[in-house]
């Protein structure tokens, strides 16, 4: 009886822990890995690498005060964020990286956890744009933001939750652009 009681706990355990491995794995792939872009530091005449998490990003957002309307909003918006990451190189001539580098950050950007949002390609100026999000019903659980020109590449990422209602009402304000999209099919409200 104690054996079979022993081998129903460790079952329980490897069902618990079997149901909530997916969440585990999908919390760790909202993180890009952005080592590949590393060796473009090299080659690039100018370059930006910020990386704001845990601590750093907790005291940012405290410095947001409460009193002033526009902070506030924009600290709601942000707590829960827990990280943001931007990788920017500029280059002196074109060629200088390859769309093999980029491609290393669109193969983590795939789904089920991740799906492309907007795609922009520019043939004549060379610009590209796309933008990934990982969602979870109405809430993103991430951005990815891939830039790029033929002297120029920009990665950014935000990692947490942003309630993507309070995102709209903000947007036209505090520099966040004019955002125009329908939730649930609610109108916007002007």
């Amino acid at each position: 009886m104690r054996v079979v009681i022993r081998n129903l706990k460790f079952i329980s355990l490897l069902v618990l822990y079997l149901a909530f491995a997916p969440l585990t794995a999908r919390a760790q792939e909202a993180r890009l890995r952005f080592g590949e872009l590393d060796k473009l530091e090299a080659k690039a005449s100018g370059s930006v690498d910020v990386s704001l998490d845990g601590p750093l990003l907790r005291i940012g957002i405290s410095l947001l005060k409460e009193k002033k309307p526009e902070e506030a909003a924009i600290k709601e918006l942000v707590i829960g964020l827990k990280g943001i990451y931007v990788r920017v190189f500029e280059f002196d001539k074109e060629g200088e990286y390859s769309n093999t580098d980029i491609e290393s950050i669109r193969t983590q950007l795939q789904a089920p956890a991740w799906a492309r949002m907007v795609g922009v390609k520019s043939r004549k100026e060379g610009d590209n744009l796309e933008v990934y999000t990982m969602m979870s019903g109405n809430l993103v659980n991430g951005i990815a933001v891939i830039a790029n020109k033929s002297k120029q590449l920009a990665v950014i990422q935000i990692v947490g939750t942003i309630d993507l209602d309070k995102l709209i009402k903000l947007s036209g304000k505090f520099g966040i652009p004019e955002i125009d999209i329908n939730i649930d099919n609610k109108e916007r409200k002007e």
